[in-house]
């Protein structure tokens, strides 16, 4: 077995943001996004069936809650978003790229 890295084959050019399935079993997917300057569409909230685990491995991202909560990431910060527990990307970085590591969990 060879170990990968997180931050190898990044995208040069986002036109939107790029995800890849890191691994996928029934009860959890772990995923890795990378965005630079993009966002939620304006309109709508993420509501989703399955909890979040969060972490900004490289770069900066701010999530916004339903409830008016701001959560400013950097890297190595990390967030547990419970199943239905709605949220946007407000922001992240337009000059850099942001690289999310994401634990999807029932």
């Amino acid at each position: 077995m060879q170990p990968q890295n997180i931050r190898d084959a990044l995208p040069e050019h986002l036109a939107a943001e790029a995800c890849a399935d890191i691994l996928r079993r029934p009860c959890v997917r772990i995923e890795r996004i990378v965005s630079k300057g993009q966002v939620s569409p304006a309109q709508g909230w993420y509501d989703q069936d399955e909890g979040e685990w969060v972490m900004v491995v490289a770069g900066r991202a701010i999530l916004e809650f339903a409830d008016g909560s701001i959560c400013n990431l950097s890297s190595g910060d990390y967030v547990n978003i419970p199943a239905h527990c709605k949220h946007k990307v407000s922001w992240t970085d337009p000059d850099h790229a942001t690289i999310w590591l994401a634990v999807w969990y029932r």
